[in-house]
């Protein structure tokens, strides 16, 4: 499966919209702006990668590295389409960005999500894959609604 991700194209940019909406991930008009810098700036160290089936991403993924660390890497954001949903690709995703971390010599991803039921599925697939949970702030992303770290060394 690992052999179907790859980093985004610009031409990837209206696919992965509707990936975006299909997922629930976060509203697909704020995806140019956070993508921008990814695909203006060749200094970038924005990680934006895809999964593809059939030629048309169904899957995306993005990872940046931790501001003033040595190595730490924070998944911001992942999602699958919902009809490819449970299938595996959540977790051959994990798998390509941890693989691309270690080539660049990073030691550590961490990954933040929410408590909100839609996450249950994604809280259960880090813990499924080796990664620890090392926090919980409350109401961070609303009242009642908290946020989750969860790290794994690469």
């Amino acid at each position: 499966m690992i052999e179907k991700i790859r980093p985004v194209v610009h031409s990837d940019l209206n696919d992965l919209k509707n990936v975006v909406d299909s997922s629930e991930l976060f509203p697909a008009e704020y995806l140019d702006g956070m993508i921008s810098e990814y695909f203006n700036n060749p200094q970038a160290n924005d990680i934006w990668f895809t999964y593809v089936e059939d030629n048309k991403p169904v899957a995306i993924g993005y990872c940046v590295p931790e501001k003033l660390t040595d190595g730490t890497y924070n998944l911001l954001a992942i999602g699958v389409a919902k009809d490819f949903q449970r299938k595996g690709i959540a977790t051959a995703m994990m798998s390509y960005i941890e693989k691309t971390i270690e080539k660049l010599h990073g030691r550590i991803l961490i990954v933040e999500t929410s408590t909100n039921d839609a996450q249950a599925g994604a809280i259960s697939l880090y813990k499924n894959i080796g990664y620890t949970h090392m926090a919980t702030i409350k109401d961070f992303w609303s009242d009642g609604e908290d946020k989750l770290v969860f790290w794994k060394k690469v």
